[in-house]
């Protein structure tokens, strides 16, 4: 594996997004002296916060997975989670409606939810989620530790027992036919596709090796933080601090300072500068590579984006759960609309998470907060001028469709994020989703977390490998560290 040459004693980090911080944990606890800069007054990137009239909202991911992944930095530095996050299961994961009027629960209990599917789709279909249940673990183990948990230089670095294996297992066919190998009612099929778009493309044209999200999202476990999404950036901020790692808030990095192939020191807007043995660099890779005074130099294939609204009400619903999906009448076709067409879907499936479910203190007392999501195509793919789009309020009317009676007259604050919002955040085509998870963005043909000339600069977050969500963002930032000698174990 290729590491960083000469001196490492003092790392830069530019931005607390959670690769950042976790990439900041590991070093501190190799020893490392760190500086993390950051151009917000809290640490978190994506996974920020907003207050509006007495509510609070997270602003990026809702679905935590896989806290062991929040552990490992965690435990690099010495410290326990339990110490300093306060995690509630989510049961079910998620709640399903479907046209036909039905819904599923998601359980995380493999026992419960094959009794649920059973209920809901036959004795048949249950039999299959067993089947899949099994199918995805391997695929996660397989994955886990020699593609995923691991940096990759070079096509070659994939060539071992487990690449035959996951071949053998059809990781390489398309993902949708393989689910579809396991289900036959089209609505277990969509619950288990859907998480595709997280990769940032269509259930029939993302690889099969992708079933890996639906088991982190289905199966292993759902998780809500108590004090919202925004406590896991700050919990780990916290034990950076604890260890020694220098916060700089309210700090934008006009330019990176490099001499003779080398970074030397970083150089903030107000003309301070920070010397560097090292820079690790947390933006999106376009604005990463500005900060280093060129521009990058592949074309990336982005993905969709989305609209979220952030709605502060007065109005709450008994029967929903904390996370919800509300899938539309089409199912292909609305991915050919966003993804193919660069077009809003006609049909929209949308993701409602109502968090004041599990953490009442969000919002003022009897009042709740809804996060609602639906995917769009991103900037590149359709140059929307979402300012005079009426997209936000036309969703309204689809939640009312929904079965969310009166959800308009109930709004007290409504806060609308679109991709000119992404955009305008420094999000490379205008999505938080990153580059697209295409056979030649996957792997070691995704944008390497290593600077191809300055020797000691180092890329992480989304945009590089391993990829999109949150837990793929935290093996990132180890993944970063490891380009440091003995900087992560």
């Amino acid at each position: 594996m290729r590491t960083v040459t000469g001196p490492s004693d003092h790392v830069v980090v530019v931005g607390a997004g959670l690769a950042g911080l976790a990439c900041a944990l590991h070093l501190a606890g190799s020893g490392r002296r760190v500086t993390v800069v950051e151009r917000e007054s809290v640490p978190g990137g994506r996974a920020g916060r907003l207050a509006s009239g007495g509510y609070e909202f997270d602003t990026g991911p809702t679905v935590l997975t896989m806290p062991s992944l929040i552990a490992e930095p965690l435990a690099a530095v010495g410290e326990e989670l339990d110490d300093w996050l306060d995690l509630t299961p989510l049961d079910p994961a998620y709640r399903a409606y479907y046209p036909d009027g039905s819904t599923l629960d998601v359980k995380t209990d493999t026992v419960r939810m094959a009794a649920e599917i059973s209920r809901v789709c036959g004795p048949r279909e249950a039999d299959g989620y067993l089947r899949f249940v099994d199918f995805a673990r391997k695929l996660w183990e397989l994955e886990r530790s020699d593609f995923i948990d691991r940096n990759l230089d070079t096509p070659v670095d994939l060539l071992n027992l487990n690449l035959l294996k996951l071949l053998g297992m059809g990781g390489f066919r398309r993902l949708q036919p393989k689910i579809d190998q396991y289900f036959k009612d089209p609505r277990t099929r969509r619950i288990f596709a859907f998480q595709a778009m997280y990769a940032g493309l269509a259930p029939h044209d993302a690889l099969a090796i992708y079933a890996v999200i639906s088991y982190l999202d289905s199966v292993a476990g759902v998780y809500f933080p108590k004090g919202g999404m925004h406590a896991v950036p700050r919990a780990l901020a916290g034990a950076a601090e604890k260890h020694g790692v220098t916060f700089r808030y309210d700090t934008t990095v006009a330019r990176v300072e490099t001499t003779a192939g080398r970074a030397t020191a970083v150089i903030t807007a107000d003309g301070d500068r920070i010397p560097a043995d090292v820079v690790v660099l947390n933006p999106d890779l376009p604005v990463a590579w500005t900060l280093l005074g060129s521009d990058y130099p592949r074309k990336l294939s982005y993905s969709p984006s989305c609209v979220v609204l952030h709605v502060g009400s007065k109005q709450g619903y008994s029967k929903i759960a904390h996370h919800n999906i509300h899938f539309g009448r089409a199912w292909k076709g609305t991915f050919d609309e966003v993804i193919k067409r660069g077009e809003v879907m006609s049909d929209p499936s949308l993701l409602v998470t109502n968090p004041t479910r599990s953490d009442p203190s969000a919002a003022p007392d009897g009042r709740h907060t809804y996060y609602v999501l639906a995917p769009v195509p991103n900037l590149d793919r359709a140059p929307i001028d979402w300012a005079r789009s009426g997209y936000a309020d036309s969703l309204l009317g689809v939640l009312e469709d929904r079965g969310y009676v009166g959800f308009r007259d109930g709004i007290e604050v409504l806060e609308v994020i679109t991709p000119a919002d992404w955009a305008a955040q420094g999000m490379a085509g205008g999505t938080p989703f990153a580059a697209a998870h295409s056979f030649t963005q996957t792997g070691p043909f995704r944008p390497g977390n290593l600077h191809p000339s300055l020797e000691n600069v180092v890329f992480t977050g989304s945009g590089t490998q391993p990829g999109v969500g949150v837990p793929m963002v935290l093996i990132s930032g180890k993944l970063a560290a490891a380009r440091l000698p003995g900087g992560a174990s």
